[in-house]
């Protein structure tokens, strides 16, 4: 026994020897070990971009058998990259890896390691697991394990730049148009389209997606395969959520070695109260987005089930793709004539107002919802101490914070006079021979969409001029700021009003609900509405005169549509110019990632000199 000891404890000397020698081994290559993890970490995203343009060519492209067998030489390729990198942070950054690496990531990897199984035991000619079996070593397996690893690899080099403290409103910039030309190139794959479609359409309705705006040069349900509508689905979805809500998830889920700058460009940008909250934050947005647009797609599809024939795949569809473009306030619809569809209108109308309901709820604003979650929690929290005759702790003075106020009545006072005038106003036009509470569900439909979903139920072409006039008001609005919908935005809308009313009555200050609105808020608010004013009137005249045998009504509608991600058009889309396609889409990105957003980006911030000039007053009447 004594001997037994005496060879373990031996054993355990030289284990320890041989680790103290590792661990100086280690020390002494530090700047080596370093060197090569940045190579490493630079060819993993280089291989990451390449992996997933490859699978664009696998899923999306007819394919030869050399073909195949090339494309299946380059994802070998990346996957001895992937797997390099994976054993060298393993083997030399063993102690980093486990700190810095969550559960969800360590089963990426685990999943990326399992790859490398064919290559050391044989396919068995009598396996234990035959299912099993056929999954482990299929070409399937090894692409969805390098798709789903380069993913991860992508999002972590987005925080990582967001870490350098990168300009954020130049990463959203950036990260929009990666998504809008990406998104042009898979929709002219092939597979996506039943007759082809060319690169200017490809990338107006790509953009169009990415922007959420709806305006579309091709009729979407003729020209889409059900591969194309989701990868058209997925570029609404990124687009309506933002790039950056998603990267972030993906990197703070992922991983834990984010730096304390990109955390707090994270909480900024969901207007989380803590960094603590970043990840709960996120993860209430997504999962509130997904069960917003199921609960849709589900009212939507009993709303269409008996109404529409066609078959049952083919309602799911429908149902989920008219949910995510609701949601996300894109407009766009899968169906011939969208929502004007004879049948449709002629139903029931309740697909009418479950979309409208969905729309304002992708309006509302994700700072608002989360106000809405923290005030749930505050409720039942009061309800519990109520219950169990317990005092508040921590009792929460203001559960509802001023800007959730003022965008909800603003958005509801909106709401209710957009949808009493339309109803005066077009009751005797385009809603005339309809009963009334057919009049009453179209006013309130067509009164909430032109906010910016784009859909359109009663062609805009018949309406009367001055309800044109109203529609352009309600797009230049828009909805709430940090929602999915377009415009200079209800809160803007209001901060204008408010300020107005307080020179007035001739106060110093901006007051609301007991609170003094800051300078700055003040100052942006001005500055939207007169950058809108202005980008609108250079870009009315750009369109005006490369279309000048078109109705300049049209244009002006087009272009308001277009800049305010709204969708709607009076028929003229299709019949553009390339040149003015291209001035459109650049309308679009200009409108959703925000013109003074970018301009910030591009000039920087550039604070007031330590100086103070002397007050001058300009004459103002």
């Amino acid at each position: 026994m004594s001997e037994i000891k005496h060879i373990i404890r031996r054993m355990q000397s030289r284990l320890h020897r041989a680790n103290l020698t590792w661990n100086r081994a280690l020390r002494h290559s530090r700047t080596a070990i370093t060197a090569i993890s940045g190579l490493l970490e630079v060819l993993s995203v280089v291989a990451a971009i390449g992996c997933l343009l490859c699978a664009t060519l696998y899923i999306g492209f007819e394919r030869e058998a050399n073909e195949l067998r090339t494309l299946l030489v380059y994802f070998r390729t990346f996957q001895c990259i992937f797997l390099a990198k994976v054993l060298f942070n393993l083997i030399f950054n063993l102690k980093n890896t486990i700190e810095n690496t969550r559960v969800i990531k360590w089963i990426v990897d685990i999943a990326l390691l399992s790859t490398l199984l064919p290559a050391i035991y044989p396919r068995p000619a009598h396996p234990w697991i035959p299912w099993l079996e056929n999954v482990l070593y299929s070409n399937k397996f090894l692409l969805g394990i390098l798709v789903a690893f380069a993913i991860v690899e992508i999002s972590y080099f987005v925080i990582r730049i967001m870490g350098k403290r990168t300009n954020p409103s130049l990463i959203l910039s950036c990260s929009f148009l990666f998504f809008i030309f990406l998104g042009s190139f898979l929709l002219m794959m092939p597979r996506c389209t039943y007759h082809g479609i060319g690169y200017i359409d490809s990338l107006f309705v790509s953009t169009s997606a990415v922007c959420i705006t709806g305006l579309t040069t091709i009729d979407v349900a003729s020209t889409f395969t059900p591969l194309g509508l989701l990868i058209l689905g997925l570029l609404i979805q990124i687009g309506g959520l933002g790039v950056m809500t998603f990267t972030s998830f993906f990197a703070l889920f992922f991983s834990g070695n984010t730096s304390v700058y990109s955390q707090l460009m994270v909480k900024d940008m969901i207007y989380s109260k803590t960094i603590n909250a970043l990840l709960p934050t996120l993860l209430y947005i997504l999962g509130f987005t997904v069960i917003v647009e199921l609960i849709g797609a589900f009212f939507i599809w009993l709303s269409i089930h008996d109404v529409l024939i066609m078959s049952t795949e083919d309602q799911i569809i429908f149902s989920i793709f008219h949910a995510v473009s609701a949601f996300c306030n894109a407009g766009f619809s899968n169906l011939h004539g969208g929502m004007a569809n004879p049948a449709l209108m002629n139903s029931n109308q309740m697909i009418y107002i479950v979309i409208g309901i969905i729309v304002m709820a992708g309006g509302i604003g994700f700072p608002i919802l989360v106000n809405f979650k923290e005030a749930f929690i505050e409720y039942f929290r009061r309800l519990w101490c109520r219950i169990n005759h317990r005092t508040k702790i921590g009792r929460s003075v203001h559960i509802w914070n001023v800007n959730t106020k003022i965008a909800l009545y603003t958005t509801l006072i909106i709401f209710a006079v957009s949808t009493v005038v339309f109803f005066i106003l077009e009751r005797n036009n385009t809603l005339v021979g309809m009963s009334l509470y057919d009049s009453i569900v179209q006013s309130f439909f067509n009164s909430t969409t032109p906010r910016s979903s784009g859909f359109v139920s009663v062609n805009p072409a018949n309406f009367l001029n001055v309800t044109l006039v109203i529609v352009l008001f309600l797009m230049w609005i828009g909805g709430a700021s940090q929602s999915t919908a377009g415009g200079v935005k209800v809160n803007t809308f209001a901060l204008i009003l408010l300020n107005l009313k307080s020179i007035i009555l001739g106060k110093d200050h901006v007051t609301v609900y007991d609170r003094t609105i800051a300078v700055g808020s003040i100052r942006r608010a001005n500055a939207v509405v007169a950058i809108s004013i202005v980008s609108y009137t250079i870009y009315s005249v750009i369109l005006l005169l490369l279309e000048p045998q078109l109705p300049a009504k049209s244009v002006l509608f087009e272009t308001s549509s277009a800049l305010f991600t709204v969708g709607s058009s009076l028929g003229i889309t299709s019949e553009l110019g390339m040149s003015s396609k291209i001035v459109l889409c650049t309308a679009m990105f200009l409108g959703r990632v925000g013109i003074i957003s970018l301009l910030i980006g591009v000039t920087g911030n550039r604070h007031d000199y330590p100086v103070k000039y002397p007050t001058e007053n300009i004459i103002i009447n």
